[in-house]
């Protein structure tokens, strides 16, 4: 039955597609009903395989599909939906302050073995960092370029839920207190009354470093959890084995039950993505679906032209033959790209990279230490989410700001590599400090499924380069071994 669903939803978005792209350039005269019956036999061809295929994931899109039709179809009972949406946000704001403290903590802590590699753990964080702000810099190139999130047209109402500083928030209560004291205000007062003064950069700098961690986890705010964790993991690391393992084996604790805390919230995604889909729909008609889908091919686009520049352009430098290598990274991102899981990769690359000469040592330090500090497809993406979920609220961001928030994104997205939707948890953090909205981060969620395979095969793929380039520049990369030709299992 499931084959039955599966050639039935291709060949019915087959025929809805070419239907509307012939009534959209007015090839052909199509009826709009009959466009409309297409998508609606698509729809529930798509809803029969998912029933059948019994997936999250396949759920998760199937709800972005329900989700635009009702958004088209019954817009006032879409707009009513927003309240599902916002119920699974709250929930995801939850892991963000636990979940970045216990990995950080696991991440700096649990690697205190870079005092015994030394030489080799300052090259690999060194290495780590220059490509993941060169991540960091294509991923902002590209979003800029492809302007993604322009030309929606947002309404008054997402207009007035953007956040709002905490001085205009004061101004709101205090005209609310004179209007239900029937004292007369002007209509647009709030308009006419001055701003806050934007921050300088001192005040920025002084934003980075906690005053009440409590506080900072309450309020969202990232980059003091951040700063925290890494301060509290390298305090950790320099304790005693006796003294550091209980709080170790806490914070791994701590990570795990987060893991699963995040992977039940997910089973309430489905809800709180069609929800969001059918009230973005309903508010913004078909902009936010041209918009998510010029999203979709800047991204790739932006991590074609890393692999092919940056990842190339190592290779060269460091002197590694393109054919051996692709040869045996090719099965490790395959798994990456169909699992869109980096853990699930690992014991296959660290495999291939031993047979292609990269010493155990190196392997076994620089794979699992890359998973945490060198996701560089994670980076990429985020730093192109963010700018687009500027751009879709039509809010205007400075090349400072775009910088700040790239590196924020770059320290909090460190030591998550495990973490079902990652990128999620990380985004709505990054948003909540910099004051973004956060309806269109449900919107791409829609189809981070069809993002995270490509990112998670990055992430993999720079990895393997990562130990081919320690091992080269450590001088025991084995040359003959590496001019073989690979032979695939």
């Amino acid at each position: 039955m499931k084959k039955i669903f599966t050639v039935s939803s291709a060949l019915t978005f087959s025929i809805a597609a070419v239907l509307t792209l012939f009534s959209l350039q007015e090839w052909v005269s199509v009826s709009m009903a009959v466009v409309d019956i297409a998508w609606w036999l698509f729809t529930f061809s798509v809803v029969g395989y998912a029933f059948f295929k019994k997936s999250l994931t396949t759920w998760i899109l199937v709800a972005m599909v329900l989700g635009i039709q009702a958004g088209l179809h019954f817009r006032e009972q879409a707009l009513e939906l927003q309240v599902l949406s916002k119920v699974f946000l709250k929930l995801i704001k939850t892991v963000i302050g636990p979940i970045l403290f216990a990995t950080l903590v696991v991440g700096i802590a649990g690697h205190s073995n870079l005092k015994q590699l030394g030489r080799m753990g300052w090259k690999s964080l060194l290495y780590f960092e220059i490509v993941t702000t060169l991540a960091l810099g294509i991923g902002l190139l590209a979003i800029n370029i492809s302007q993604a999130g322009k030309h929606i047209s947002v309404p008054p109402s997402l207009v007035r839920d953007l956040p709002k500083s905490s001085e205009k928030q004061m101004q709101e209560k205090v005209i609310a207190i004179l209007d239900s004291a029937n004292v007369a205000v002007p209509e647009g007062l709030i308009d006419r009354l001055p701003d806050a003064p934007g921050k300088t950069w001192k005040d920025h700098v002084l934003d980075i470093f906690p005053e009440n961690i409590a506080k900072s986890v309450a309020e969202g705010q990232v980059l003091p959890i951040v700063v925290f964790s890494v301060l509290f993991g390298v305090a950790l690391a320099l304790l005693p084995g006796a003294k550091k393992e209980p709080m170790l084996r806490f914070s791994e604790s701590l990570a795990e039950t987060m893991f699963r805390f995040t992977n039940i919230i997910m089973y309430f995604a489905p809800f709180g993505v069609g929800a969001a889909i059918a009230h973005a729909t309903a508010e913004l008609g078909t902009d936010i679906l041209f918009a998510l889908a010029k999203l979709l091919l800047t991204l790739y686009c932006a991590l074609l032209v890393f692999v092919a520049l940056v990842l190339g352009g190592v290779m060269l430098l460091c002197r590694i033959p393109f054919r051996t290598f692709f040869r045996a990274v090719r099965e490790p991102v395959s798994i990456a790209f169909a699992t869109t899981s980096s853990e699930s990769a690992l014991p296959k690359a660290m495999e291939n990279m031993e047979k292609i000469g990269v010493p155990r040592k190196i392997v076994s330090f620089v794979l699992p230490t890359g998973y945490t500090f060198n996701l560089d497809g994670t980076t990429l993406y985020l730093s192109l989410a963010s700018v687009f979920v500027a751009q879709a609220a039509g809010i205007d961001l400075s090349i400072g700001t775009q910088l700040m928030i790239g590196l924020t994104l770059m320290l909090t997205s460190k030591g998550v590599a495990g973490v079902p939707r990652a990128s999620l948890v990380i985004l709505i953090g990054a948003a909540a400090t910099f004051k973004l909205p956060l309806w269109p981060i449900m919107a791409i969620f829609g189809i981070d499924e069809l993002m995270d395979m490509a990112r998670t095969s990055v992430n993999v793929l720079g990895n393997c380069l990562a130990s081919c380039v320690i091992a080269r520049w450590e001088g025991e990369l084995d040359d003959e071994q590496l001019h073989k030709e690979f032979i695939i299992d």
